[in-house]
C-alpha cells in the first residue's frame, strides 16, 4: 500500500463527464489499497473568466479581494469531485486551503507556501477517506484567502505530497508524459521513462509546458517523486502504477536505474521571447546595473544578456531578452530612465524564439554546444544570442525557424524514435 497524491488540471476537470472520468481514476487507486489525496484545478477557462470579472469590477483591484474571487474556481471543482466520488460509493470530502491549512505568505495573487499542517489530512487518509483539495489556494497569516499564481495547482500538489510524506505525486495532464521534444513539432519524439529534477527544472524554465517551474523546484527540494500521466485514458485502463508515464526523480535514483544515460534529454522551444538592444552605453562601473536593477524591481525576468565593448570609444551595446508579455512594460521603464542609463537608442524585436538543449549528460561530455551551432549553421539558421548553464545550452533565433531548428537538433542528437 502506498500514499499517493493525485493532481488533475483544468482540462481534466472541464465538465461533469470529465469529472466522472477523474473520479473513476481516483477510485481505482483507492480500490488498489492506496491512501489517496487529490488536488484539483478550476475548470478549463474558469480562472480567466473570474479574472475578467475582477478587471471589470475595478481595474485597480485589491489583490486580496482578487484572490477571494479567483480561488472560487478550485472550490467548485473540489466539491464536485467529492460529490461524484461519494456517488460511486467512496468516502470523500473536500478540504479548502484554510481548512487543511495550507499556510502561505501574504503576497496576494503570487503567494508562496510556507507550511502545511497535515495532521488532520493524514488521519483522514489513513481512515480510508479520499481528501479532495483545491489547488492554487492557501491562507495568509492574517487569515485571508491567497492564491499561488498561474500554474499554482502543480505546486499545491507537490507541497501536499511533501507534507503527508506521500510515496509519489501523480500529475495528470493532457499529455501522457515528458517527451524529448514537443510531439506536435517532431513526430518521432520519444516519451522519457525517467527525467531528473534538474533536467525537468531546466526544461520547464525554457518552454516545456508539462510542469510548472515552482512545482519542480519544490519537488527537488523536498525529494518528492513526481509522475506525469495522462488523464485522458480509457475507463477500463489499469491503475497508474502500471501505466507508463514519466517519473521525475533524483540524479542518484537515475544513476541507480538500468536506463542508459542519454547525453541530451530533451529540446525545448519558447516563442514567448523578445529582444531589446540598448546602444552606446558608457563603459563604466554601474552602467549595466542601472539597466537591470529597475527591471528586477518590477519582476521582469531577464534571460540572455550580451555586452559588446568598443574599447576605442569607451561605449558598449547591451542586448538582452525578456518575456514577450513584458516587452511593452520593459520598454516604457527603460525609456523613462534613458538619461540615467545613458543609452543612445533602444531597439526592440519580438519575432524571436529560444531553443534549448538540456541534459545532465553534458556535464561529462564535450562538444554539445559545437554540435548545436554546426547543425543550425548547416541549415542556414542564424544565432542571435547564446546562454548556457551546466546542463543547458540555449540560443535565440528567428521565430519563423523554430520548428526547423527543433527538428534538425532532435535528429542531430540522436533523439528520434526508431521507425
Amino acid at each position: 500500500m502506498a500514499r499517493i497524491v493525485m493532481k488533475f488540471g483544468g482540462t481534466s476537470m472541464a465538465g461533469s463527464e470529465r469529472i466522472r472520468r477523474v473520479a473513476g481514476i481516483v477510485k481505482r487507486q483507492q480500490d488498489a489499497g492506496h491512501e489517496v489525496a487529490v488536488v484539483v484545478s478550476a475548470m478549463a477557462g474558469e480562472t480567466d473568466r473570474l479574472v475578467n470579472f475582477c478587471r471589470e469590477a475595478n481595474a485597480l483591484y485589491d489583490p486580496a479581494e482578487y484572490d477571494v474571487v479567483v480561488a472560487s474556481g478550485e472550490q467548485v471543482t473540489s466539491g464536485l469531485l467529492a460529490l461524484t466520488l461519494q456517488a460511486m460509493g467512496c468516502k470523500a470530502r473536500s478540504w479548502l486551503g484554510w481548512q487543511v491549512p495550507i499556510k502561505t505568505d501574504d503576497a496576494h495573487a503570487k503567494a508562496r507556501i510556507e507550511d502545511i499542517d497535515a495532521d488532520a489530512l493524514t488521519a483522514s487518509m489513513a481512515a480510508g477517506e479520499i481528501a479532495v483539495i483545491p489547488g492554487f489556494q492557501g491562507v495568509s497569516p492574517q487569515g485571508r484567502v491567497t492564491t499561488l499564481g498561474r500554474g499554482g495547482s502543480d505546486t499545491s500538489a507537490v507541497a501536499v505530497a511533501a507534507a503527508v510524506k506521500a510515496d509519489r505525486c501523480d500529475i495528470y495532464t493532457d499529455v501522457d508524459g515528458v517527451y524529448t521534444t514537443d510531439p506536435r513539432i517532431v513526430a518521432k519524439a520519444r516519451k522519457l521513462p525517467l527525467v531528473t529534477y534538474e533536467e525537468m527544472l531546466e526544461l520547464a524554465s525554457v518552454g516545456s509546458k508539462v510542469l510548472q517551474t515552482r512545482s519542480v523546484s519544490l519537488a527537488m527540494k523536498e525529494k518528492v517523486r513526481v509522475q506525469v500521466l495522462s488523464s485522458f485514458i480509457d475507463e477500463t485502463a489499469p491503475a497508474a502504477d502500471t501505466i507508463p508515464g514519466t517519473l521525475i526523480v533524483s540524479d542518484e535514483e537515475l544513476e541507480g536505474s538500468d536506463m542508459e544515460r542519454q547525453l541530451i534529454t530533451g529540446i525545448a522551444a519558447d516563442k514567448n521571447e523578445a529582444k531589446i538592444t540598448l546602444t552606446r552605453i558608457a563603459d563604466r562601473p554601474g552602467a549595466v546595473a542601472s539597466i537591470f536593477a529597475p527591471l528586477a524591481d518590477s519582476n521582469i525576468n531577464v534571460d540572455m544578456i550580451i555586452q559588446n565593448v568598443a574599447k576605442d570609444l569607451g561605449e558598449t551595446d547591451v542586448t538582452f531578452t525578456v518575456p514577450q508579455s513584458d516587452l511593452t512594460r520593459a520598454q516604457a521603464m527603460l525609456e523613462a530612465r534613458k538619461d540615467e542609463i545613458g543609452f543612445y537608442r533602444m531597439i526592440a524585436e519580438g519575432n524571436v524564439a529560444k531553443i534549448s538543449v538540456v541534459g545532465v549528460g553534458m556535464r561529462s561530455h564535450a562538444g554539445v554546444a559545437a554540435t548545436m551551432f554546426k547543425t543550425l549553421a548547416d541549415r542556414g539558421i542564424n544565432i542571435i544570442a547564446i546562454s548556457t548553464s551546466e546542463i543547458k545550452v540555449s540560443v535565440l533565433i528567428d521565430t519563423d525557424e523554430t520548428e526547423l531548428a527543433v527538428r534538425v537538433l532532435h535528429t542531430a542528437y540522436g533523439l528520434d524514435a526508431a521507425a
